[in-house]
């Protein structure tokens, strides 16, 4: 057998190399487990990679993960969102960025329904970009916002990328909801204060609405809040269920995809088009998910029966580093690699190595997942990958720039660093509530 030195460099090249020559992370890692374990092992240890990872598939909570998504296609292309933008933004008032902090607030709001990062920046890109640029907004602002505020997917609960942690981790889903939410809506209040702040210095930056929407009548303002009602309810429907032990996770998922097929009925708005459309995104990315999750899963299983996992254990334990050194090591490593593939590979390749790691060192993995969560908010923002402004180049407008978009995030970057040093700096930000204080 290789050396497990040399095993570890030449999975690093392999994947490196295939991802440079444009192979999808999926089947470049799923490959080489292939190959690994026929050179190590001989065909027979192929059943043993496999049923690693239908072991990990067959999990009543991953039946979430397609009704998350579901509920979140469905959301993108129905009204819910353009009315619900509506009804917030007729409130800016008279204060300079007082449509961007709205903007921040419909994320929040769709992040609590959504769950799903990419399908939130187009949301807000189709109808939150244009009335922001209409107002006379600086575009970096605008475009930073929007970007920003629809990354929050991942942070309020339901997260999807917290569903994947919870398995691969073996951590509580319900916890995990309950650790992400008030760093979610720190890092919430923290792009708000910086638009409301930025604006109030230079009001140029972003005008308040025109004297005719400021004017708009009272009660006439109070009842475009009904169109508020339905997503909160739906999000109410699957988050109270859980934080109450109603349903389990999945069963909220359920509950949450019925909640919304219900709101689009009640608004005239079900058609057989909207569903099988939702269906059909709905499939496609289940199936890119599951396809990474069986090739690094195959890796994994691999690399760990050659003693990988242990050997990079021992690596990470015996830096000349204090515990939180190693922590920070780790968050770096996350960072780097997500500015060249998504979030799931990343998860599934360095949990099994870093969970036991951090729990050897006496850190609690639910406060782990948390950072984690913030790092991808990081890596979502930061190029060469950057898939928050590839979601958004799909719908902005054709004279919008890729680097104008890229440069317009770095504001927002550096809030998401401070959350990450608050939620480092304080736990108990992420422990309070699903640890009881």
């Amino acid at each position: 057998m290789l050396p497990i030195e040399l095993v570890t460099l030449l999975i690093a090249a392999g994947i490196l190399v295939t991802l440079v020559l444009g192979v999808p992370l999926a089947f470049s890692s799923g490959a080489i487990a292939v190959a690994l374990t026929l050179v190590s092992f001989g065909p027979d240890a192929l059943l043993l990679i496999s049923s690693r990872s239908y072991s990990f598939l067959d999990s009543y909570v991953l039946v979430s993960v397609p009704l998350f998504i579901l509920m979140a296609s469905i959301l993108e292309r129905s009204g819910l969102a353009r009315d619900l933008y509506t009804a917030l933004s007729v409130w800016s008032g008279k204060v300079p960025g007082g449509v961007g902090a709205i903007t921040v607030l419909v994320g929040v709001v769709l992040a609590a329904t959504v769950g799903v990062i990419g399908g939130e920046i187009v949301v807000l890109g189709l109808v939150a970009l244009p009335q922001l640029l209409r107002l006379g907004y600086d575009r970096r602002l605008a475009i930073g916002t929007i970007c920003a505020a629809g990354s929050l997917g991942t942070m309020i609960p339901p997260s999807v990328i917290l569903v994947f942690y919870g398995l691969t981790a073996n951590v509580g889903i319900g916890d995990l909801f309950l650790a992400t939410l008030l760093p979610g809506l720190m890092l919430a209040a923290l792009y708000l204060g910086y638009v409301l702040i930025r604006c109030r210095l230079d009001p140029t930056l972003g005008p308040p609405p025109p004297p005719e929407q400021q004017a708009l009548p009272f009660a006439e303002r109070l009842a475009m809040l009904k169109d508020v009602a339905l997503p909160v309810a739906v999000a109410a429907s699957v988050l109270g269920s859980i934080y109450l032990g109603i349903a389990s996770v999945t069963e909220s998922a359920g509950m949450g995809v019925a909640g919304t097929v219900l709101a689009c009925a009640l608004r005239g708005e079900l058609r057989f088009g909207l569903i099988r459309a939702a269906a059909l995104q709905t499939m496609s990315t289940c199936g890119v998910v599951l396809w990474l999750v069986l090739g690094t899963n195959a890796l994994i299983g691999v690399y760990n029966l050659m003693g990988g996992i242990a050997y990079a254990q021992s690596l990470f334990r015996d830096l000349p580093l204090p515990p939180l050194g190693i922590v920070l090591t780790m968050l770096v490593v996350w960072v780097v690699m997500g500015m060249f593939i998504d979030w799931i590979g990343i998860m599934l390749l360095t949990m099994p190595i870093f969970v036991p790691t951090i729990t050897a060192l006496g850190y609690d993995p639910l406060w782990f997942g948390i950072l984690f969560n913030i790092a991808m908010q990081i890596a979502y923002l930061t190029p060469p990958f950057a898939p928050a402004a590839f979601y958004l180049k799909g719908v902005a407008p054709p004279d919008m720039r890729l680097e104008e978009i890229l440069g317009a995030m770095w504001p927002f970057v550096a809030l998401q660093v401070i959350a990450l040093a608050v939620v480092i700096a304080f736990p108990q930000i992420a422990l309070w509530l699903p640890r009881g204080g």
